[in-house]
């Protein structure tokens, strides 16, 4: 094969001051550590796959207007939590036809899931549901595990979720030992300042040791604020999150969570709104008759169309954000292109691959059919692991350099795929970008296939001389993407 140079390698370089990765794992899911690309290499936004209905909300308490969808693994169990509403259109605008509620759903291996019957709470004369609560804040009840160490017993769960009482209009907060029986900590709201009405959320920050909060309010449009915490009860006042290259689109919800397997890097997965009214293509989109009674009270009821964005942040507040979809409501002919589908659930959870010979896969949760007069449904979508972004290269070639970076380990592995003719190959450079001899791009030993945790070998793949040192990574790629790399011991 024809190697091409690029002039990435040959440029000189002042070295600027270098970033600590240690053995922690790099997503390119922002460019914080990129130099430049060169060649046709550039970095890109992947699409999760459709899979199977996990869901299907046909129950008296559930409904069309499902939403606010919450998933992670615990243990040998993986937990939904979602709320369970119904509306009905007409001309006259929109009614519910019952009270709100929050449900659970539990599965053994996050694909086939069942609605145990709970017996908490009473629904149409009976407690035979799987109705998990039923109070202040069911309308976007939000629950996760608390990482922190400090954490009670009967407080190992807690959950945030938005309450207009006498009491005050704001954010409550919950506790629970077992993560079905909740009850709330306090008797007023912790955070009053926001619009609220989305799913807002709170996690243990075990990079910073605190509470991280994120929730919906308004500026130009719906937009996110976040605050911090020691305790859960006492916050600060939250602020407007900041995007590169600019918020391009009004947020819904935000999503945002540490990645299970680099929390240092805060991923988010916002619900993005847009209505331009009643356009000519708007009369193309599925169900136009539906559409119109939706829309006759309350016009963006039936011309706004929702879909999933896809942001990252290493700080948790100054965001990255992509202004194209990460989740498109796709080529369907009615249970899409509706305002209210295309939800993203927040969390993300490992799941076997379809195919038996496959790795595992990231799972995550979308609602399809919104607040249409059927029923509605979560589907299970898959990504690959860490495959959110990669950088990708056809097969006349591109190259990325990254900035200076100090590692700690032996061995430098690489999430990467390429095709039958692709190629990757690594070299190691001082951090003024010059080759270090035994790392150089024609001591590297190609790399071609697919694979989630490949050592990269020069004359021995031992890189150990180096750590602690400024160094630059310069990747070649052809027909190739690349996902992540991190530095181990192992």
């Amino acid at each position: 094969m024809k190697l091409t140079v690029f002039l990435i390698s040959s440029l000189p370089m002042l070295a600027a001051e270098p970033v600590a990765v240690g053995t922690r794992l790099e997503l390119f899911a922002d460019s914080q550590l990129i130099e430049r690309t060169s060649g046709g290499a550039r970095r890109q936004l992947q699409q999760p796959v459709p899979r199977e209905v996990s869901l299907t909300m046909d129950k008296p308490w559930e409904g069309n207007a499902v939403n606010y969808i919450t998933v992670f693994k615990d243990g040998g169990v993986y937990r939904m939590y979602y709320r369970g509403a119904d509306v009905v259109y007409s001309t006259e605008g929109y009614k519910d036809s019952h009270r709100e509620v929050t449900c659970y759903a539990e599965s053994k291996d996050g694909v086939s899931w069942t609605r145990p019957n709970l017996g908490l709470f009473e629904f149409n004369g009976s407690k035979q549901n799987n109705i998990v609560w039923d109070g202040t804040g069911r309308h976007n009840f939000t629950p996760f595990r608390d990482a922190n160490p400090a954490a009670e017993a009967n407080a190992r769960y807690k959950a945030i979720g938005y309450g207009d009482t006498p009491a005050g209009k704001g954010l409550y907060v919950f506790r629970s030992p077992d993560a079905i029986h909740w009850s709330q900590i306090t008797g007023k709201p912790v955070i009053t300042l926001g619009k609220f009405d989305s799913q807002n959320l709170a996690f243990w920050d075990t990079v910073r040791g605190e509470y991280r909060e994120y929730h919906r309010d308004a500026r130009d449009g719906r937009d996110i604020r976040t605050g911090v915490s020691k305790d859960f009860v006492n916050w600060t006042e939250p602020v407007f999150l900041d995007y590169a290259p600019g918020r391009v689109s009004e947020l819904y919800t935000n999503q945002v969570i540490p990645y299970y397997r680099a929390p240092h890097l805060f991923l988010g997965f916002p619900t993005r709104y847009i209505d331009r009214g009643w356009t000519k293509a708007a009369e193309y989109l599925p169900r136009l008759e539906y559409r119109r009674v939706r829309g006759a009270k309350s016009r963006r009821e039936g011309t706004a169309v929702t879909d999933g964005m896809f942001m990252s942040s290493r700080d948790a507040r100054a965001f990255e954000v992509w202004p194209e979809s990460f989740l498109r409501p796709g080529l369907r002919k009615s249970d899409t292109w509706f305002y209210g589908d295309m939800y993203q659930n927040w969390g993300l959870v490992e799941t076997a691959s379809h195919l038996a010979d496959a790795p595992p896969e990231i799972s995550m949760y979308v609602t399809e059919s919104t607040m249409q007069e059927r029923t509605a449904y979560i589907r299970r979508y898959t990504i690959r692991v860490d495959g959110f972004v990669s950088v990708n290269a056809p097969l006349g070639g591109g190259e990325l350099l990254t900035k200076p970076i100090v590692f700690e380990g032996r061995r430098l592995a690489l999430n990467y795929s390429t095709s039958a003719a692709g190629s990757v190959r690594v070299e190691i450079q001082d951090a003024n970008g010059r080759p270090i001899p035994g790392f150089t791009l024609a001591e590297n030993a190609e790399l071609y296939g697919d694979a989630l945790d490949q050592v990269v070998e020069w004359k021995s793949p031992d890189v150990s001389s180096l750590a602690g040192k400024p160094i630059r990574l310069r990747f070649e790629l052809r027909d190739a993407d690349l996902y992540s790399y991190r530095f181990s011991e192992r």
